[in-house]
C-alpha cells in the first residue's frame, strides 16, 4: 500500500471511530471547506475537523465554472454527497451545495414577504416565466396584477398569450407564493404585492361606501373600476352587480373610461368587490303589481340556455320558459326562435328570487 492511501485509510478509521463527528455530519448537509488542491480532474478541500474532502468526476465536470474561479485557500460551501468514498474523503458537490443555498435564500424571502423585482423573459398561456436566484420561476395569470391582467372577452387563449407576451422584457414586482425544491417548483405573485400595499390604502374604505371611479377594463366575468382618489386602487364589478337584468356581456352596460358611481360590497384581502346594480331601483320590487299570475303576456326571446329559454318582457325584466315544456333543446329550438315574439302565460311570479315562469300559449 503506498503513502497516499495509508494515509487515507487512517483517516478514514479516524472518521469512523469519532462518532460525534459522524452523528454531526451526514449526506445532504451544507458544509465550509477550504480548497488545498485543484487538478484537472478533481479539487481537495479542507474540511477542517469533518477531514478532507473532494470533488470529482461528474461533480467536478458539473462544478467546473465554480472550480476554476477558485484561488487555493478560497473558502467555499458544499454538499455532502459520501461520507466515506473508496479513497476515504468526504464526497462533495459545489453544484448541488449551490443550489440548495438558493433554494434556502429563497425560502427566507418567502418567510420574510420580501419583495423582489423580476424580469420576465418569457411566457405561456399560463402566465409568465422568469429566474430568481438562478432558478426558474412561473408567475400564473391568476397572480397577476390588475394592471397586467390580460383582459381577453372570450378567454382564447391565444389572445391571452399575445396579451402576455407583451410584458416580456419588462420587469415586476413580486413576492415569493410557493417553492418545491424536490419538484423544482418556484411560484411567484405579483398579486400577493400589490394586494398588500392596497390593503393599506383600503382601510379608509367600508364596505356600504359610494365611491367614484373610471372604467378601466372590461372582461367576460365583469368590470374594473379604478377609485378616482385613489387611481391606484381598482375594484371589479362583477358581472352580476352590473345591473338586475340578466346579461350576456358586460359591455351591454358599460365600457372603457366610463365615470360612474359604485357601491362597496365587500373588502377582502387586500381587494374590493363593487356593484352598479346596488345603485339602482331593483324592478322586481313592483314585478308583481305589472306582471300577474294566469294572465298572458307577451314576450320576445333572448337566450336558450340547457335548461330553457330567457324571454324579454320588457327592458328590465325576464322571464323562463322551462325546457321541461318541450322535452329536450333541439324540440324547444323548433318552437321559439332567438328574436321573435310569442304569446305567453305567466305560470308564477317569484319577486323575492326575481324569477316570473311562463307557459307558451298553445
Amino acid at each position: 500500500m503506498n503513502a497516499t492511501k495509508k494515509n487515507n485509510s487512517l483517516l478514514t478509521q479516524l472518521f469512523k471511530n469519532n462518532a460525534g463527528l459522524a452523528a454531526i455530519l451526514k449526506p445532504g448537509d451544507l458544509v465550509e471547506g477550504i480548497i488545498t488542491e485543484r487538478g484537472s480532474k478533481k479539487a481537495l478541500f479542507d474540511l477542517g475537523r469533518f477531514g478532507i474532502g473532494t470533488v470529482y468526476g461528474v461533480e467536478f465536470m458539473n462544478a467546473a465554472h465554480i472550480i476554476k474561479n477558485l484561488e487555493i485557500g478560497a473558502k467555499i460551501t458544499a454538499k455532502v454527497v459520501e461520507l466515506d468514498n473508496h479513497d476515504g474523503f468526504v464526497e462533495l458537490s459545489l453544484a448541488d451545495a449551490d443550489r440548495q443555498k438558493s433554494w434556502e435564500e429563497l425560502k427566507d424571502l418567502q418567510g420574510q414577504g420580501t419583495i423582489i423585482e423580476v424580469k420576465i423573459n418569457g411566457a405561456n398561456s399560463g402566465g409568465l416565466v422568469t429566474e430568481l436566484n438562478g432558478i426558474k420561476a412561473f408567475i400564473p395569470v391568476s397572480h397577476l396584477a390588475t394592471d397586467h391582467y390580460p383582459r381577453v372577452d372570450d378567454g382564447d387563449r391565444n389572445r391571452i398569450l399575445d396579451e402576455l407576451r407583451k410584458l416580456v422584457g419588462t420587469t415586476m414586482k413580486v413576492k415569493v407564493m410557493d417553492l418545491k425544491p424536490r419538484s423544482n417548483k418556484l411560484i411567484l405573485s405579483e398579486r400577493e404585492m400589490v394586494e398588500k400595499n392596497s390593503e393599506e390604502v383600503l382601510n379608509k374604505y367600508s364596505v356600504g361606501q359610494v365611491v367614484d371611479g373610471i372604467i378601466s377594463g372590461v372582461a367576460d366575468f365583469g368590470a374594473f373600476m379604478r377609485f378616482a382618489e385613489n387611481p391606484n386602487i381598482e375594484g371589479l364589478i362583477h358581472i352580476s352587480e352590473l345591473d338586475h337584468k340578466l346579461i350576456e356581456n358586460p359591455k351591454e352596460i358599460v365600457k372603457i373610461g366610463d365615470a360612474v358611481k359604485a357601491k362597496i360590497v365587500d373588502l377582502k384581502a387586500g381587494r374590493a368587490s363593487l356593484s352598479l346594480k346596488a345603485l339602482k331601483p331593483d324592478p322586481w320590487e313592483k314585478v308583481d303589481a305589472k306582471y300577474k299570475e294566469a294572465t298572458e303576456v307577451k314576450g320576445t326571446v333572448t337566450r336558450f340556455n340547457p335548461f330553457g329559454a330567457f324571454i324579454g318582457l320588457d327592458p328590465e325584466i325576464q322571464g323562463l320558459i322551462h325546457i321541461s315544456e318541450f322535452g329536450g333543446v333541439e324540440e324547444m329550438k323548433k318552437k321559439l326562435t332567438l328574436g321573435e315574439s310569442y304569446t305567453f302565460k305567466i305560470e308564477s311570479v317569484k319577486p323575492a328570487e326575481k324569477r316570473i315562469i311562463l307557459k307558451l300559449k298553445k
